[in-house]
């Protein structure tokens, strides 16, 4: 395939009556973006925290009782989605979610294939809210995903701001960076949105940001989330000088749609203004001479 669209999804956390409003929420989502022909859709980190609105304020408005509920309907949820992939021939990586593994829990970004197909990357870096209050645990595994669309890579929000994961995922095939974020100040949007435009220019490669957005008074593990959906790529020959393939308002509820040319992340690639990709363990070599400190 040397194009496709994807769409990144600037999404709010809403509050459910029911698990009918759970289903209809998603649907709508995907529809909107499938109709408007996107053949990879990126919903943002924790945006299944929403579902915890189903079981009461003694349990969404308590961080240890709403990672316990949110397993009674991790099956639910993942019919849901692989439906949805299915119905929209698209892939999705849907919402993240706190997935009990064992003894502990840990942040799971799962993406679903049209076929019913399924994978899943788990965050490999916590944040300090999440190791110090929330006791979410890292992942073990580094995950490239081989689809029809290209080789599709996740890295989940604080790991986009860390320059080996990525470049690994790289190196075994991934030419798309998935990367849903929940930020609630704007500098950890800025932090998530910085490490993207890095991963995209040192790799030569897409990366896609999608963030949560809006208030949640109600949630506190995501009550306040701001950000913007974006596609960035490498600044180069054939590419926007800024590397912004596209971007949202800040804090808009939309899809931001951007369409993917791989002919031209390929000629970039071989012919560009600099090699990135290529020059990458070059650094190494930079760097093998004994560091000399010098005082002045």
């Amino acid at each position: 395939m040397n194009r496709l669209r994807v769409a990144a999804a600037q999404y709010d956390l809403s509050f459910f009556n029911d698990w009918r409003d759970v289903e209809a929420k998603a649907r709508r989502w995907v529809a909107e973006a499938a109709e408007q022909g996107a053949n990879l859709l990126v919903f943002p980190e924790y945006g299944s925290l929403e579902i915890t609105s189903l079981f009461g304020a003694s349990v969404y408005g308590d961080l240890v009782r709403q990672l316990e509920a949110l397993q009674e309907t991790l099956d639910d949820f993942l019919t849901l989605h692989a439906g949805l992939a299915h119905q929209h021939g698209v892939h999705i990586v849907a919402p993240s979610y706190p997935v009990r593994v064992g003894d502990v829990y840990r942040n799971r970004a799962y993406l679903f294939s049209p076929g019913g197909d399924r994978g899943h990357q788990d965050k490999l870096l916590m944040t300090r809210f999440e190791h110090e209050q929330w006791d979410i645990s890292a992942g073990d595994t580094l995950n490239v995903f081989a689809t029809s669309l290209g080789g599709l890579a996740v890295n989940v929000c604080y790991d986009s701001e860390f320059p080996l994961l990525a470049r690994r995922q790289v190196e075994a095939g991934a030419d798309i960076l998935l990367v849903p974020s929940c930020t609630d100040t704007l500098a950890g949007y800025y932090r998530v949105r910085t490490g993207c435009r890095a991963r995209a220019l040192e790799n030569q490669c897409f990366a896609v940001h999608a963030p949560t957005v809006g208030n949640a008074a109600w949630c506190p593990s995501a009550d306040a989330n701001v950000g913007a959906g974006a596609v960035y790529c490498p600044p180069d020959r054939g590419l926007p000088d800024d590397g912004v393939l596209a971007q949202g308002a800040l804090n808009e509820v939309r899809w931001v749609y951007a369409d993917l040319d791989f002919a031209a992340m390929r000629a970039v690639r071989e012919d560009g203004q600099v090699f990135n990709h290529r020059d990458w363990a070059t650094q190494v070599n930079a760097i093998r001479p004994r560091v000399r400190v010098e005082t002045l």
